[in-house]
């Protein structure tokens, strides 16, 4: 769970993750000390080489925003982003969390392929539609932010040992 120390840390990974908007020190220390509940940091050694930020949404307790997903270099291509979500989902005072959402551009391939996958895991729907058009919200500086509604989201089922598995 992070704590508001590691704010300067994850300040540094999300500048290493293009595309992800870079936010201020500050709101990544703020995430890091009044989300640390709903977010989680992955740390390789002394490396922090994962971060995602999310919340609860004031009027929707039972739905999860997730603000970012960084994932750096060394940490890519390992199924680090999924196991994060999963941690935060599966830690106590989590598993009331049926829902999750999120904003990802229409290109953000490998956004789309974690979501999808922690739908299908999760036995949920994904549904898209625009939370933040490109020329309406942003003056056509950002494109469009899809949002990805997951839900409900179902919990894993314990797995079984099978006879003679190791233990």
């Amino acid at each position: 769970m992070p704590v508001d120390t590691d704010g300067m840390a994850v300040h540094q990974l999300i500048a290493q993750c293009p595309p992800l908007d870079t936010n201020s020190a500050y709101c990544n220390l703020l995430q890091c000390a009044h989300f640390g509940m709903t977010s989680v940091v992955a740390e390789r050694g002394e490396d922090l080489v994962g971060f995602i930020s999310g919340y609860r949404i004031p009027s929707r307790p039972q739905t999860l925003f997730i603000w970012q997903v960084a994932v750096s270099a060394k940490g890519r291509g390992q199924g680090l982003a999924g196991r994060m979500l999963d941690h935060i989902l599966d830690r106590d005072g989590n598993t009331d969390i049926s829902h999750m959402e999120t904003t990802v551009t229409e290109d953000n391939e490998a956004s789309w392929a974690l979501f999808e996958s922690l739908a299908k895991k999760r036995n949920a729907t994904l549904k898209r539609t625009v939370m933040f058009d490109r020329e309406r919200h942003f003056h056509g500086s950002h494109a469009t932010e899809m949002l990805a509604l997951i839900g409900p989201l179902q919990r894993p089922a314990l797995q079984t040992p099978q006879p003679g598995a190791a233990q």
